[in-house]
């Protein structure tokens, strides 16, 4: 598994292939939070690995969960690493997008993803 500090450095490599109009209003930025995040939805098995914040002191910004990609891909190379972060920073920049924008498609399609998983548990 990549370091803190490595997986700092790749974000910031990451950030650097968006276009800087995404990072509009995003005043709070991209940070990094070493802990993993448990989906209170989940029973020990479903991560948080990003997650756009709206409002607030920081204003708006995106936190994304070393702890929650150590636990899910620890044992991933650099390469997959760097495909799983990528998907999460857009995933979460297109929620930045859409709240923007007044949408909320990726909201509606994260509760789909949240269903289903309720309804695959025992």
């Amino acid at each position: 598994m990549l370091s803190q500090t490595e997986m700092l450095e790749l974000l910031e490599e990451l950030s650097e292939e968006l276009p800087a109009e995404f990072f509009e209003e995003l005043n709070g930025g991209v940070v990094l939070q070493e802990e993993a995040k448990e989906h209170p939805r989940g029973e020990g098995d479903l991560w948080i690995m990003g997650e756009y914040c709206k409002g607030g002191n920081m204003g708006n910004y995106i936190n994304i969960y070393y702890g929650s990609f150590v636990k899910l891909y620890g044992s991933c190379s650099r390469e997959e690493i760097k495909k799983k972060l990528r998907h999460t920073l857009r995933h979460e920049f297109r929620h930045h997008l859409e709240s923007r924008a007044g949408e909320k498609d990726l909201e509606i399609l994260d509760a789909i993803y949240l269903e289903a998983y309720r309804k695959s548990r025992p």
